[in-house]
């Protein structure tokens, strides 16, 4: 048993010191201190056409310069309106049911800031602003697509039969106020 545990402890002692390890290499981007920050590609993970607008401006340098600090990222002001339920689907609405609202930087991209409200009463006055980011760093910028999803589970993962969904018509600015958001497509 002993000369086992002796080529047991001499097998690690080896890994230890190659540096062989399973799952270490996982084709990551090296740390370079004072680089710029940048928006990601996105097209990696999502599928063509979901990508940022390619005029689309970067972040701000941080103010802490490169002291590990994270950027403080520009921000707009809140877009505010009331969001209603089409009347022919008043009757699909449940007490108990959450309301997402989703800003988004291109209709396909993923979600630039998100807000939950549960159990709303319609219509419902809201406002989705910078403080709702997704990603504090990102800067809350225009033009932007607003949806609502009112959400009978309250999982913002799942889309389930007698969910309701609308959204604006127009891509709307940072700062636009008075906006009608109408639920009105029933999954």
């Amino acid at each position: 048993m002993l000369p086992f545990a002796r080529m047991k402890t001499r097998v690690w002692l080896l890994i230890a010191v190659t540096g062989w390890c399973l799952g270490c290499n996982r084709n990551m981007e090296p740390f370079v201190p004072g680089e710029e920050p940048r928006e990601p590609d996105l097209s990696k993970i999502f599928p063509a056409g979901a990508q940022a607008p390619p005029n689309q401006a970067s972040l701000p340098p941080s103010p802490m310069g490169d002291r590990g600090a994270p950027p403080v990222a520009s921000v707009g002001q809140p877009i505010t309106g009331t969001v209603e339920v089409a009347p022919e689907l008043a009757g699909e609405v449940s007490g108990n049911s959450v309301l997402f609202l989703i800003a988004r930087k291109s209709a396909a991209g993923p979600p630039l800031a998100v807000k939950r409200i549960a159990s709303p009463r319609f219509p419902f006055e809201f406002s989705i602003g910078p403080e709702d980011r997704m990603i504090q760093t990102m800067p809350f910028t225009g033009p932007l697509t607003l949806t609502a999803r009112l959400d009978a589970d309250g999982n913002a993962s799942t889309r389930e039969a007698g969910d309701l969904q609308g959204s604006l018509p127009d891509v709307v600015d940072p700062g636009a106020r008075d906006l009608t958001l109408r639920l009105d497509e029933l999954l």
